[in-house]
Protein backbone atom coordinates (compact mmCIF):
# COMPACT_ATOMS: atom_id res chain seq x y z
CA UNK A 1 0.00 0.00 0.00
CA UNK A 2 1.40 3.39 -0.96
CA UNK A 3 0.75 6.45 1.18
CA UNK A 4 -1.99 8.82 0.02
CA UNK A 5 -2.27 12.58 0.54
CA UNK A 6 -5.14 14.73 1.78
CA UNK A 7 -6.13 15.85 -1.73
CA UNK A 8 -6.30 12.24 -2.91
CA UNK A 9 -9.58 11.94 -0.98
CA UNK A 10 -13.03 13.52 -1.18
CA UNK A 11 -13.37 14.86 2.37
CA UNK A 12 -16.82 15.29 3.90
CA UNK A 13 -17.88 17.50 6.84
CA UNK A 14 -20.37 16.53 9.54
CA UNK A 15 -21.27 19.27 12.02
CA UNK A 16 -24.67 18.51 13.49
CA UNK A 17 -26.79 18.75 16.59
CA UNK A 18 -25.55 18.23 20.14
CA UNK A 19 -25.25 14.57 21.12
CA UNK A 20 -24.88 12.76 24.43
CA UNK A 21 -21.36 11.69 25.47
CA UNK A 22 -22.18 7.99 25.02
CA UNK A 23 -23.59 8.63 21.53
CA UNK A 24 -20.46 10.54 20.54
CA UNK A 25 -18.34 7.55 21.57
CA UNK A 26 -20.56 5.26 19.52
CA UNK A 27 -20.50 7.53 16.47
CA UNK A 28 -16.70 7.40 16.47
CA UNK A 29 -16.77 3.60 16.35
CA UNK A 30 -19.49 3.45 13.69
CA UNK A 31 -17.97 6.08 11.40
CA UNK A 32 -14.42 4.72 11.46
CA UNK A 33 -15.86 1.31 10.56
CA UNK A 34 -17.88 2.87 7.73
CA UNK A 35 -14.76 4.49 6.28
CA UNK A 36 -12.81 1.25 6.71
CA UNK A 37 -15.50 -0.62 4.78
CA UNK A 38 -15.58 1.97 1.99
CA UNK A 39 -19.20 2.89 2.67
CA UNK A 40 -18.32 6.45 3.71
CA UNK A 41 -15.79 8.90 2.28
CA UNK A 42 -13.10 10.22 4.62
CA UNK A 43 -14.81 12.55 7.05
CA UNK A 44 -14.17 15.44 9.44
CA UNK A 45 -16.76 15.50 12.24
CA UNK A 46 -17.09 18.53 14.52
CA UNK A 47 -18.77 17.53 17.77
CA UNK A 48 -21.42 19.44 19.69
CA UNK A 49 -21.88 18.22 23.26
CA UNK A 50 -25.34 17.87 24.84
CA UNK A 51 -23.92 17.61 28.37
CA UNK A 52 -20.74 17.71 30.40
CA UNK A 53 -18.53 14.63 30.53
CA UNK A 54 -15.29 13.05 31.50
CA UNK A 55 -13.96 10.90 28.68
CA UNK A 56 -11.35 8.37 29.75
CA UNK A 57 -8.97 6.52 27.46
CA UNK A 58 -9.44 2.90 26.45
CA UNK A 59 -6.70 1.63 28.76
CA UNK A 60 -7.16 3.92 31.78
CA UNK A 61 -8.26 2.88 35.25
CA UNK A 62 -11.59 4.48 36.09
CA UNK A 63 -10.93 4.87 39.81
CA UNK A 64 -7.44 6.22 39.26
CA UNK A 65 -8.65 8.94 36.88
CA UNK A 66 -12.10 10.01 38.09
CA UNK A 67 -13.66 11.04 41.38
CA UNK A 68 -17.01 9.35 40.74
CA UNK A 69 -18.80 11.03 43.65
CA UNK A 70 -17.85 14.52 42.54
CA UNK A 71 -18.66 13.72 38.92
CA UNK A 72 -22.14 12.57 39.95
CA UNK A 73 -22.60 15.63 42.18
CA UNK A 74 -21.87 17.90 39.21
CA UNK A 75 -24.10 15.85 36.87
CA UNK A 76 -21.13 14.85 34.73
CA UNK A 77 -21.30 11.66 32.66
CA UNK A 78 -18.23 9.44 32.64
CA UNK A 79 -17.62 7.47 29.43
CA UNK A 80 -14.79 5.38 28.01
CA UNK A 81 -13.69 5.83 24.40
CA UNK A 82 -12.15 3.28 22.01
CA UNK A 83 -8.83 5.12 21.66
CA UNK A 84 -5.95 5.38 24.11
CA UNK A 85 -4.61 8.53 25.72
CA UNK A 86 -5.61 10.44 28.82
CA UNK A 87 -8.78 11.67 30.48
CA UNK A 88 -10.57 14.70 29.05
CA UNK A 89 -12.79 17.10 31.01
CA UNK A 90 -15.66 18.29 28.81
CA UNK A 91 -18.12 21.16 29.19
CA UNK A 92 -20.27 21.93 26.12
CA UNK A 93 -19.57 25.66 25.83
CA UNK A 94 -15.94 25.34 26.86
CA UNK A 95 -14.78 22.54 24.57
CA UNK A 96 -14.04 22.07 20.86
CA UNK A 97 -13.84 18.44 19.77
CA UNK A 98 -13.37 16.97 16.31
CA UNK A 99 -12.75 13.57 14.76
CA UNK A 100 -11.07 12.56 11.52
CA UNK A 101 -12.00 9.23 9.94
CA UNK A 102 -9.32 8.61 7.38
CA UNK A 103 -8.06 5.70 5.25
CA UNK A 104 -5.10 3.84 6.71
CA UNK A 105 -3.20 4.79 3.55
CA UNK A 106 -2.94 8.36 4.91
CA UNK A 107 -0.49 7.18 7.58
CA UNK A 108 1.15 4.34 5.64
CA UNK A 109 4.81 4.07 6.61
CA UNK A 110 4.58 6.76 9.29
CA UNK A 111 5.52 6.33 12.94
CA UNK A 112 2.84 7.10 15.53
CA UNK A 113 4.50 10.45 16.17
CA UNK A 114 4.54 11.29 12.46
CA UNK A 115 0.91 10.18 12.09
CA UNK A 116 -0.22 12.48 14.91
CA UNK A 117 1.76 15.37 13.45
CA UNK A 118 0.23 14.83 10.01
CA UNK A 119 -3.34 14.67 11.31
CA UNK A 120 -2.95 17.84 13.40
CA UNK A 121 -1.05 20.02 10.91
CA UNK A 122 -4.17 21.68 9.50
CA UNK A 123 -5.55 22.73 12.89
CA UNK A 124 -2.17 24.07 13.99
CA UNK A 125 -2.19 26.15 10.78
CA UNK A 126 -5.66 27.44 11.72
CA UNK A 127 -4.46 28.42 15.20
CA UNK A 128 -1.41 30.19 13.79
CA UNK A 129 -3.70 32.19 11.50
CA UNK A 130 -5.63 33.25 14.62
CA UNK A 131 -2.43 34.55 16.20
CA UNK A 132 -1.75 31.62 18.51
CA UNK A 133 1.83 30.37 18.42
CA UNK A 134 0.83 26.71 18.54
CA UNK A 135 2.85 23.61 17.81
CA UNK A 136 2.65 19.83 17.95
CA UNK A 137 4.07 18.38 21.18
CA UNK A 138 4.80 14.64 20.85
CA UNK A 139 3.15 12.34 21.32
CA UNK A 140 -0.37 13.67 21.32
CA UNK A 141 -0.63 17.31 22.40
CA UNK A 142 -1.08 20.67 20.74
CA UNK A 143 0.50 23.34 22.90
CA UNK A 144 1.60 26.97 23.03
CA UNK A 145 4.08 29.02 25.03
CA UNK A 146 1.30 29.74 27.54
CA UNK A 147 0.06 26.18 28.02
CA UNK A 148 -1.45 23.05 26.52
CA UNK A 149 -4.33 23.68 24.11
CA UNK A 150 -5.45 20.21 23.06
CA UNK A 151 -4.93 16.49 23.40
CA UNK A 152 -5.32 13.90 20.64
CA UNK A 153 -5.89 10.14 20.51
CA UNK A 154 -6.05 7.53 17.76
CA UNK A 155 -7.54 4.12 17.10
CA UNK A 156 -7.23 1.91 14.05
CA UNK A 157 -10.02 -0.23 12.66
CA UNK A 158 -9.26 -2.34 9.62
CA UNK A 159 -8.35 0.00 6.77
CA UNK A 160 -9.15 3.21 8.62
CA UNK A 161 -7.80 5.44 11.38
CA UNK A 162 -9.80 7.43 13.92
CA UNK A 163 -7.98 10.57 15.04
CA UNK A 164 -9.83 12.78 17.48
CA UNK A 165 -8.85 15.93 19.35
CA UNK A 166 -10.33 17.78 22.32
CA UNK A 167 -9.41 21.46 22.61
CA UNK A 168 -9.94 23.78 25.59
CA UNK A 169 -11.88 26.88 24.56
CA UNK A 170 -12.40 27.82 28.20
CA UNK A 171 -12.04 25.84 31.42
CA UNK A 172 -13.44 25.66 34.95
CA UNK A 173 -10.18 24.59 36.59
CA UNK A 174 -11.70 24.21 40.04
CA UNK A 175 -14.41 21.84 38.83
CA UNK A 176 -11.92 19.93 36.70
CA UNK A 177 -9.73 19.25 39.74
CA UNK A 178 -12.75 18.10 41.73
CA UNK A 179 -13.65 15.55 39.07
CA UNK A 180 -10.27 14.41 37.74
CA UNK A 181 -7.82 12.76 40.13
CA UNK A 182 -4.86 13.03 37.78
CA UNK A 183 -2.49 15.79 38.72
CA UNK A 184 -4.18 16.62 42.03
CA UNK A 185 -1.07 15.83 44.01
CA UNK A 186 1.09 17.96 41.74
CA UNK A 187 -1.25 20.92 42.02
CA UNK A 188 -2.43 20.58 45.61
CA UNK A 189 0.14 23.02 46.95
CA UNK A 190 -0.18 25.46 44.07
CA UNK A 191 -3.91 26.06 43.88
CA UNK A 192 -6.29 25.92 40.93
CA UNK A 193 -4.60 28.82 39.17
CA UNK A 194 -1.77 26.44 38.36
CA UNK A 195 -4.19 24.03 36.67
CA UNK A 196 -5.52 26.85 34.52
CA UNK A 197 -1.99 27.62 33.37
CA UNK A 198 -1.31 23.99 32.51
CA UNK A 199 -4.26 24.02 30.09
CA UNK A 200 -4.55 27.40 28.41
CA UNK A 201 -7.95 28.04 26.81
CA UNK A 202 -8.39 29.32 23.29
CA UNK A 203 -10.75 32.00 24.59
CA UNK A 204 -7.99 33.75 26.52
CA UNK A 205 -5.58 33.61 23.58
CA UNK A 206 -7.98 34.78 20.85
CA UNK A 207 -10.86 36.68 22.46
CA UNK A 208 -13.07 35.08 19.82
CA UNK A 209 -16.38 33.24 20.34
CA UNK A 210 -16.13 29.46 20.26
CA UNK A 211 -18.25 29.38 17.08
CA UNK A 212 -15.85 31.73 15.29
CA UNK A 213 -12.88 29.50 16.07
CA UNK A 214 -14.74 26.43 14.80
CA UNK A 215 -15.74 28.28 11.62
CA UNK A 216 -12.12 29.25 11.00
CA UNK A 217 -10.95 25.68 11.58
CA UNK A 218 -13.45 24.39 9.03
CA UNK A 219 -12.46 26.98 6.43
CA UNK A 220 -8.77 26.22 6.95
CA UNK A 221 -9.41 22.52 6.35
CA UNK A 222 -11.56 23.32 3.30
CA UNK A 223 -8.87 25.55 1.81
CA UNK A 224 -6.02 23.12 2.41
CA UNK A 225 -7.66 19.78 1.69
CA UNK A 226 -11.11 20.29 0.14
CA UNK A 227 -14.31 19.70 2.11
CA UNK A 228 -17.95 19.12 1.18
CA UNK A 229 -20.87 19.43 3.60
CA UNK A 230 -22.50 16.14 4.59
CA UNK A 231 -24.79 14.70 7.25
CA UNK A 232 -25.07 11.49 9.21
CA UNK A 233 -27.11 8.78 7.52
CA UNK A 234 -30.14 7.30 9.26
CA UNK A 235 -28.51 3.87 9.44
CA UNK A 236 -25.35 5.33 10.99
CA UNK A 237 -27.35 7.10 13.69
CA UNK A 238 -29.44 4.00 14.38
CA UNK A 239 -26.36 1.80 14.73
CA UNK A 240 -24.72 4.37 17.00
CA UNK A 241 -27.80 4.62 19.21
CA UNK A 242 -27.86 0.85 19.64
CA UNK A 243 -24.13 0.78 20.37
CA UNK A 244 -24.38 3.66 22.83
CA UNK A 245 -27.07 1.82 24.82
CA UNK A 246 -25.39 -1.57 24.78
CA UNK A 247 -21.76 -0.49 25.24
CA UNK A 248 -20.82 3.13 25.87
CA UNK A 249 -23.59 3.93 28.36
CA UNK A 250 -23.10 0.55 30.03
CA UNK A 251 -21.31 0.79 33.40
CA UNK A 252 -19.56 -2.51 32.66
CA UNK A 253 -17.71 -0.96 29.70
CA UNK A 254 -16.90 2.26 31.56
CA UNK A 255 -15.56 0.34 34.57
CA UNK A 256 -13.90 -2.43 32.54
CA UNK A 257 -10.56 -1.29 33.92
CA UNK A 258 -11.77 -0.22 37.35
Amino acid sequence: MSRTNWRDHDWQLIHGEPRSPALHMALDEVLVEEVAAGRRAPTLRIWEWASSAVVIGRFQSLRNEVDAANAAAHGIDVVRRISGGGAMFIEPGNTITYSLYTPLSMVEGLSFEQAYAQMDAWVIAALLELGIMAWYQPLNDITSHIGKIAGAAQARRGNAVLHHVTMAYDIDAQKMLQVLRIGREKLADKGTQSAAKRVDPLRSQTGLPREAIIAHMIETFRHRHGLSDDTLREDEVARAQTLAASKFANPKWTAELA
